[in-house]
């Protein structure tokens, strides 16, 4: 039987159903690695304008003034404590 996953941290994340298989059984498993082909770029750029695409990329955010502001807000609300209700059972209806 072979059968497909993912590996994702020290988990291998079984791609398809395992029905026939009862929980508890031991098995085997025969690893082969598929390498996944990276798809070549479409233009064939010369190293200068790839170069100038790039410096241009990361040139976006250069000169606006109100970016540090919005970084700022954006820190500020990822480490808020939002806090979480959590109902006691004391306060439950028992009825």
């Amino acid at each position: 039987m072979k059968i497909r996953g993912i590996k994702r941290g020290q988990n291998i994340e079984i791609l398809e159903q395992l029905n026939n298989i009862p929980d508890g059984t031991e098995i085997i498993i025969d690893l082969k690695f598929i390498e996944k082909q990276i798809p070549k770029p479409k233009l064939h750029l010369t190293e200068e304008k790839r170069l100038f695409k790039l410096n241009k990329l990361f040139g976006v955010w250069k000169n606006k003034p109100d970016l540090t502001e919005i970084f700022v807000e954006i820190d500020q609300q990822r480490h808020t404590y939002q806090g979480r209700s959590i109902d006691s059972i004391d306060n439950q209806d028992n009825g």
